[in-house]
């Protein structure tokens, strides 16, 4: 299957990654995909990960039109307003902190669940929180990819 940049952007919106998983395309199957996109991971810097972040809206405010963002975040749809207050707070907090949005895989959890993992990751050095934002974009992405598959 052909994949192209706009579709691989869609999957991870760093621009590093998008170039390293697409030189090596075609891919025959998602298995293929997914260790084509493992492999780029192990190549981003910092920044490379912090714009992919960038892309992600936060939890609990889903960019307008974003079907894909809406339904991952799906669990928010039913949350009180104390927990969407909370989330909120909770996600400014994150940002000052670490200077990118939280992310997590929202994909099957509800809005307490993802407020109660915000809550403690906030307290996390720096260096820890990076890896684990970046061990949450490539489940993120890898999600998008067998999407993307089929």
């Amino acid at each position: 299957m052909v994949i192209g940049a706009a579709q691989l952007h869609q999957c991870c919106a760093s621009e590093r990654w998008v170039e390293l998983v697409e030189a090596g395309a075609p891919y025959d199957s998602a298995h293929e995909l997914e260790e084509a996109s493992e492999r780029a991971f192990a190549a981003l810097t910092a920044e490379d990960w912090r714009q992919a972040f960038a892309a992600h809206a936060r939890i609990g405010e889903p960019h307008p039109g974003d079907a894909t963002g809406v339904a991952e975040q799906s669990g928010v749809a039913g949350a009180t307003p104390d927990t969407l207050a909370a989330l909120k707070t909770a996600n400014a907090a994150y940002e000052a902190r670490f200077g990118h949005v939280f992310l997590i895989r929202a994909a099957g959890l509800s809005a307490e669940q993802m407020l109660a993992a915000l809550s403690r990751r906030v307290g996390n050095p720096p260096e820890v929180e990076l890896r684990n934002a970046a061990d949450q974009q490539r489940q993120i992405t890898r999600l998008r990819i067998r999407e993307l598959m089929g």
